[in-house]
């Protein structure tokens, strides 16, 4: 038997609402649970994935209209130096740096390097325009790029036909650095017409050997590799 929470009355079982107030009758056993709306949609909606063939065309847009709107700003405004050709440059290395990961995802390694490499001489090109002389440029811009991009790819072709490790990457590296050291202060030796010497080069050179043969010697011995991993967790 139930009562009426508000005045009391005794109520019959099949009664709703109280006949002397009509207040709802609310049994605690049969109360059934209220859902309140979702403030969101019921459809779910979902966003289309760019494409990257869409990101390509916004990212050419973009290049080619910055390059354009500052080459007319130098020709019709600014137009005391050539500094849109820096903006160029940019573009040029932003458009090439960015083809493999926007256009072409199975642009070969080696291509993609050299596309870099030569994206950098041609910034440097344009820089060049812009100073008094250009002999930097061929004297020690240009060859720096050359060198640069045939030690990496030099690197990346080590690392493919001979085992790779950790140890065995860090050995081709600190072969690597030496000699670009050596080649960079020949390379201003030739520039500022000085005699050529090894100076500071030197002492770089003495601290990667040390370290080479240090690795060779890791690399060489099974139980000294194995310790180093171990003790490296690699």
């Amino acid at each position: 038997m139930s009562y009426c929470v508000n005045c009391g009355v005794e109520l019959e079982p099949s009664l709703r609402t109280c006949p002397l107030c009509n207040t709802p009758v609310m049994n605690p056993n049969e109360k059934e649970k209220e859902i309140s709306p979702s403030p969101y949609p019921v459809n779910k909606g979902q966003v289309e994935t760019v494409k990257r063939k869409d990101l390509g065309i916004l990212l050419s847009v973009v290049l080619t209209a910055t390059s354009l709107t500052c080459l007319l700003l130098n020709l019709l405004v600014f137009n005391a130096s050539l500094w849109s050709l820096l903006v160029i440059g940019i573009c040029i290395c932003l458009f090439v740096f960015t083809f493999p990961a926007v256009f072409y995802s199975k642009t070969p390694f080696y291509l993609s390097l050299l596309a870099d490499g030569v994206a950098v001489a041609i910034y440097l090109f344009l820089i060049s325009r812009l100073t008094s002389s250009d002999i930097w440029f061929w004297q020690l811009g240009l060859p720096i790029v050359i060198l640069l991009t045939g030690m990496i790819e030099l690197y990346a072709l080590l690392t493919k036909i001979l085992p790779f490790t950790m140890l065995s990457g860090a050995l081709y590296l600190f072969i690597e650095i030496p000699a670009f050291c050596v080649s960079l202060e020949l390379l201003i030796c030739h520039l500022l017409d000085h005699p050529y010497a090894i100076t500071w080069s030197a002492v770089v050179l003495t601290v990667c050997v040390i370290i080479d043969i240090a690795f060779i010697t890791i690399l060489t011995k099974k139980r000294l590799r194995n310790e180093v991993r171990r003790r490296l967790h690699f």
